[in-house]
């Protein structure tokens, strides 16, 4: 859009058209160079290094908009720059009901409706959903004939209802996504039990893996029980041209168009009985969509338009 953006991060950052700020390695660089696992402080020391710069540098800026911990604020309120924050979490836990009151000058950029109901009103800027490039995926080229599931394996994304519903529809399941680290039990006692050659676990995926595991599914399913703040998998299958089957907690109805590019149910018995209904959805209507409603420059459009107010103050 025409603006100079900067980056502070690691060296080996690889983000085309800015400029890195940083002159260490990320944490997954030591890891390799390490070869093997590095002690529980090691990730602290990465983030002095980068608060040591924002403090030499920061002071350089018209706009800081921050997205990673809670230590940047900190030197931010001491800038006297006009400080942004994106909460990639749910907001209404005692951490950011803290975060919140120690640092009320910082403007929260909310990812949903949703998640904007826990940002004190003082502190809010506005609700910016999120978006991605058009070209990151593309469409299927034909339907899919089993059901896909990204997420953590943990209680909060339940892919035991995504299980369920595979087995309700007598259809093939994939799922992929990590074992959740603060959960580590949950896939041996809860998912483990159902794999089969038809409920098969196929373990994270990059953005190159997501793009034929979600082309090739038939719909994704996104059984979540916790107050999602956005759900970026959402708009993933909709570039695909992918229904979502999502169930009826935190942001869904801001992103999935229920009869449109999904449907949203509020159990496996609703969604087995609409699920004729995701098999009628166009693939088309549900690529135009979210070219329409989730695209990166949509996105960049609306959150330019905060720092301008910011800056008129």
């Amino acid at each position: 859009m025409g603006h100079e953006v900067s980056i502070f991060g690691p060296a080996d950052s690889a983000v085309r058209g800015v400029r890195v700020i940083g002159d260490y390695i990320s944490l997954s660089a030591h890891e390799d160079r390490a070869g093997k696992p590095l002690p529980p402080g090691f990730p602290a020391e990465l983030e002095a290094r980068q608060i040591a710069d924002l403090m030499q540098r920061g002071g350089d800026f018209d706009i800081l908009h921050l997205h990673g911990s809670a230590h940047a604020s900190g030197v931010c309120s001491a800038l006297g720059v006009p400080t942004f924050r994106t909460i990639h979490w749910r907001a209404d836990e005692a951490d950011h009901v803290q975060h919140f009151a120690s640092f009320p000058r910082e403007r929260i950029v909310a990812i949903s409706q949703r998640q904007a109901r826990d940002v004190p009103a003082a502190s809010l800027a506005g609700v910016v959903l999120h978006g991605m490039p058009l070209d990151r995926f593309a469409m299927a080229e034909r339907g899919g004939d089993y059901l896909a599931f990204i997420g953590r394996m943990t209680d909060q994304k339940r892919p035991d209802r995504a299980i369920a519903l595979a087995k309700a529809l007598n259809m093939p399941l994939r799922l992929a996504g990590p074992i959740d680290p603060g959960n580590p039990t949950y896939f041996e006692r809860v998912v483990a039990p159902h794999l089969s050659e038809d409920i098969v676990h196929v373990g994270s995926l990059t953005d190159e893996g997501k793009r034929p595991f979600l082309s090739g599914a038939a719909g994704l399913v996104f059984p979540i029980d916790w107050p999602e703040p956005f759900g970026l998998v959402m708009i993933e299958a909709m570039a695909c041209g992918v229904p979502v089957i999502a169930w009826n907690k935190g942001s869904v109805r801001e992103v999935v168009e229920d009869g449109v590019t999904g449907i949203i149910v509020n159990s496996v018995d609703e969604a087995v009985r609409r699920f004729d209904e995701v098999r009628r959805l166009d693939p088309v209507v549900i690529r135009e969509t979210f070219e329409r409603r989730f695209s990166s420059e949509r996105m960049a459009l609306q959150v330019v338009d905060l720092y301008r107010a910011a800056l008129q103050v």
